[in-house]
């Protein structure tokens, strides 16, 4: 069973040291200790269980202390925990390594800053930065003689011997690179006075005052501008993946371009549950990982990357495409964890909502939610969810699991003659998990009712039984999926939809790809046909030429629709030219022909203050959370989310730059699906 990486517990002082070192330490002398023929010490206890056998071992009692010198063999650094006495098997723990050496008094850490001073007392201070954060600090001081007290004026101490004490607070947030400042007080019985000779901070050693966190500098934007007009398709569709590089979870690649202000983060994901759900894409302006619009996303990711190849190559960005699509896929393959089981959900909507910083500094509880066949739960029945008192209990989920076949099968697509082993795994998955939804009928909202007030699929999943067969289809060549594909054509009444087309309804993307793999089956095509007329005539436009279909996104509709207006262009165009002009126009508007850029980092007057948590937040060792700054602050966002298209303005054309705006002026990994395959058809067409 996987286990995520777990911090470790500060129970003793850790020391570095590396091949042949020796190094010193002090620990208690116990009173019928008092000579140097001490049995020797048989090994080292070190980090990740291991132990190391000593080289050489030299120890002398001088006065309360027990000091020793150890010459360990290893290649590698590593950090003591403990040494085990040889021949009794005791294990004695490294409270304290005081870099004792004979005849040299002990050095005061550079982070503890000595204030006032009496004979039997002194008030001093303590500050460093956090390499890692945390909720709450605990501290730990070694000291190099005895004290009889210690207090914490901004939290609480605890003795835990004469030398050592645990300085600690509970609920303060210490974001990374963020200082833990406090003020404490020593008492002693007079004489020499008791300096800090040790600091562990969260299991970090912190006495040098090494613990720092180096701002960089921004990073340069490397989509280059081509001078083309009137609007930089190229430039355009760069960005756009620099985008999706700031939405990824987990640990990041090395060829990582968004950064320093992006790093590893959410590693623990799936560590609840026993499995690795690290990676994939934090959804829009949260961080919650929803399974569902991220493989629609993928889908039509890869959609574009297959149907449209020479706009990628013609701008070098084929490559980028491929990783934004990978990104998410190998998420998915982690995901699915059984051939009936399938991780649809990391983070909890409302609790994620609540935290605005970094994900980095993510420490709240991030549950994972799955789809499967085994757990109770309500069967769907008729279009009625009733008590399943006599039938099958199941706790499924159809839409999500035929969406991601979707999108495996589609990326096998992309890496089929690029990487043929994983194509392979990526089509056998898509496969199983299609078979799952349609054997296993069920909303899947039922199964993660936290996506109820985000992610609900509102048509139902015969689109998406209709739309992974399709796909699978196309990857497989086998009839078995196109006869798939008119079954549930024909059980859910398709053809008639003419809405949007997104995350949740996927009938117009069926009618177009349904016309390329059944030609001779006109229900697509007809469809297909009546749907970008009713979006071209129908439908309202805003003052500045956007066709308005829904307020949740209002550009990312118009540039979905535009992805298929443009893909019927090339693959049966029955408008005369209207569908490209039409295309080109809402694309144009999102680019910066309403007066400004609704694109991040790009154009004329783009937006600066998208909702966005990640890009509001300044760099370390800045505070986000502090005043609550990230969101309130009425500036900038500290960092440019290159290529991020905000949600668009209403229908009369009212929008504002406003990072409180989570309808208009947020982004999301779907906002950009359709629009960068749509900038790939233009730039493909135009050149």
């Amino acid at each position: 069973m996987w286990k995520p990486p777990r911090r470790r517990k500060r129970v003793l002082h850790v020391s570095r040291f590396s091949h042949y070192r020796s190094f010193a330490f002090a620990y208690s002398c116990s009173s019928s200790v008092n000579t140097v023929d001490w049995p020797g010490f048989s090994s080292c206890v070190i980090r990740k269980q291991r132990s190391i056998t000593v080289h050489k071992v030299s120890l002398s009692c001088a006065g309360a202390l027990m000091i020793g010198y150890i010459t360990l063999h290893t290649p590698t650094p590593v950090s003591v925990w403990a040494i085990v006495m040889g021949g009794q098997g005791v294990l004695i723990p490294f409270v304290g390594l005081l870099l004792v050496l004979t005849g040299v008094s002990a050095q005061r850490c550079a982070v503890i800053n000595v204030v006032q001073e009496s004979d039997s007392s002194y008030a001093a201070e303590f500050k460093s930065q956090s390499e890692t954060p945390s909720v709450g600090f605990d501290v730990v001081f070694t000291f190099d003689h005895p004290v009889t007290s210690v207090t914490n004026r901004n939290g609480h101490s605890e003795m835990i011997n004469e030398t050592h004490v645990r300085m600690y607070e509970d609920y303060l947030l210490v974001e990374t690179g963020a200082y833990v400042h406090f003020s404490f007080e020593v008492f002693h019985s007079g004489g020499s006075q008791p300096e800090v000779t040790a600091v562990d901070l969260n299991g970090q050693d912190a006495c040098d005052g090494s613990l720092t966190w180096a701002t960089e500098a921004p990073y340069t934007n490397p989509c280059q501008a081509t001078g083309r007009g009137p609007y930089d398709y190229e430039q355009a569709l760069c960005m756009s993946f620099l985008f999706y590089e700031a939405q990824r979870s987990g640990v990041l690649p090395p060829d990582q371009r968004v950064k320093p202000w992006r790093w590893d983060s959410a590693l623990h994901d799936g560590a609840d549950v026993g499995h690795d759900l690290t990676g994939g894409y934090y959804d829009a302006g949260d961080h919650v990982k929803f399974g569902f619009p991220m493989a629609s996303t993928t889908t039509v990711l890869a959609w574009g990357l297959i149907d449209f190849p020479m706009g990628y190559e013609q701008t070098g960005q084929t490559e980028y495409g491929r990783a934004a699509v990978k990104w998410a896929t190998d998420y998915f393959l982690k995901a699915h964890t059984a051939e009936y089981e399938l991780y649809g959900q990391v983070g909890k909507g409302l609790i994620d909502h609540a935290f605005w910083c970094r994900p980095e500094d993510m420490l709240m509880d991030r549950p994972a939610y799955k789809i499967d066949r085994e757990h109770p739960g309500k069967t769907f029945v008729s279009g009625v969810v009733e008590d399943a008192a006599h039938s099958f209990i199941y706790n499924t989920g159809t839409e999500l699991a035929c969406e991601t076949a979707a999108a495996l099968a589609a990326a096998s697509m992309v890496f089929k003659g690029v990487d043929d082993e994983y194509s392979a795994e990526l089509l056998r998955v898509a496969k199983e998990l299609y078979a799952f939804g349609d054997e296993y009928r069920m909303e899947y909202h039922f199964s993660i009712p936290d996506v109820m007030d985000f992610y609900r699929d509102w048509s139902g999943y015969g689109d998406e039984l209709v739309w992974g067969a399709l796909w699978l289809y196309r990857a497989t060549g086998e009839e078995e999926y196109l006869g798939k594909a008119q079954k549930a054509w024909d059980e859910f009444g398709m053809g008639y939809e003419i809405g949007g087309f997104g995350w949740d309804d996927k009938s117009a993307a069926v009618y177009a790809l349904g016309s390329k793999l059944d030609p001779g089956n006109p229900q697509y095509a007809v469809a297909l046909t009546e749907f970008l007329r009713h979006i071209r005539e129908d439908l309202p436009y805003t003052p500045g030429g956007l066709v308005f279909i829904n307020k949740w996104g209002s550009n990312r509709h118009a540039a979905n629709a535009a992805f298929l207006a443009l893909w019927a262009t090339k693959y049966g165009d029955h408008s005369g030219g209207e569908n490209l002009v039409w295309a080109v126009s809402q694309i144009d508007f999102i680019l910066g022909a309403a007066g400004h850029s609704f694109v991040v980092g790009f154009g004329e007057d783009p937006p600066l203050r998208a909702h966005h948590r990640s890009a509001s937040c300044p760099s370390p060792p800045d505070s986000c959370a502090q005043n609550n700054w990230g969101y309130e602050q009425p500036g900038p966002n500290p960092h440019i989310l290159y290529g991020g298209i905000v949600g668009g303005p209403s229908e009369n054309g009212d929008w504002e730059d406003d990072r409180s705006d989570y309808v208009r002026n947020e982004v999301a990994c779907d906002y950009n699906a359709g629009y960068t395959g749509a900038l790939a058809a233009i730039i493909e067409m135009k050149n």
